[in-house]
């Protein structure tokens, strides 16, 4: 399968690093741009091809991936209207407005997040009713070397988008505060660093199994260092602060 970038951003970019991590990914991967040279230099990364014009992505890729920003569907829908079948990333686009945009493409719709880069990412996919089955099961297969892919309906993609999507940056966030505060303590920053990426990743993994609450009172004896941390987080509201920070996320893509 040729696959067909219309967008080279951040998350294009991550799902082509993925893709070109192996040699099971697509044939051939193609790229545009709306001018910024993002195209050139990620072809040039991972072995792809930059194009000048969406028409021209359009006529040579199998699966057109639509990179770009909800603006600017309906525009790139019209240069590219060649494409056999488009698979969105365009954010807050039901897969509806998708389909409408290209009447005689078979439409499907996905929600990466930055772990597709490492083939660890989660994807939220749903695709068009009347797609073909063979059709759906490759652009499926070639989707799930990324990571783990989760069928949901359109209507959900808002609510896991906040939840999947831009959960990596409030996590982010927490870490980098936690590793500041040892560094700023005496620990060298990169060991500070490495130590709190190294205890987020097995508490991951102990959370496939445990329920959060049980896990926060298995760490936090009663009287210790632990449960102070967790009074202060209770005390500055931290708990609710996530919970908001997702639902700005959703008011923005709703807005």
């Amino acid at each position: 399968m040729i696959v067909g970038f219309a967008g080279s951003g951040n998350i294009a970019a991550a799902m082509a690093r993925g893709w070109g991590a192996g040699d099971d990914g697509p044939e051939q991967m193609l790229f545009t741009d709306s001018g910024s040279g993002r195209a050139a230099a990620l072809a040039e990364e991972v072995g792809g091809e930059a194009l000048d014009s969406n028409a021209e992505l359009a006529e040579r890729a199998d699966l057109l991936v639509l990179a770009v920003k909800a603006k600017a569907l309906e525009e790139v829908a019209r240069e590219a209207q060649a494409a056999p079948a488009v698979l969105s990333l365009v954010g807050a686009t039901s897969l509806d407005r998708v389909a409408k945009a290209f009447p005689d493409a078979a439409a499907f719709r996905v929600m990466p997040n930055l772990g597709v880069e490492l083939r660890r990412g989660v994807l939220c996919f749903v695709a068009d009713e009347d797609a073909a089955d063979q059709l759906v099961a490759e652009v499926r297969g070639s989707l799930e070397l990324l990571g783990r892919l989760v069928e949901i309906d359109d209507a959900l993609f808002d609510a896991a988008t906040a939840v999947m999507g831009c959960s990596p940056a409030y996590l982010a966030l927490a870490m980098e505060a936690i590793a500041e505060a040892g560094a700023a303590d005496g620990l060298d920053q990169q060991l500070s660093h490495s130590l709190v990426v190294d205890a987020a990743a097995g508490t991951v993994e102990l959370l496939r199994s445990r329920h959060p609450a049980d896990l926060r009172d298995a760490v936090a004896s009663p009287g210790g260092s632990t449960e102070a941390g967790l009074d202060v987080l209770e005390r500055e509201g931290v708990a609710e602060a996530f919970t908001e920070a997702v639902r700005a996320s959703l008011a923005r893509m709703r807005g």
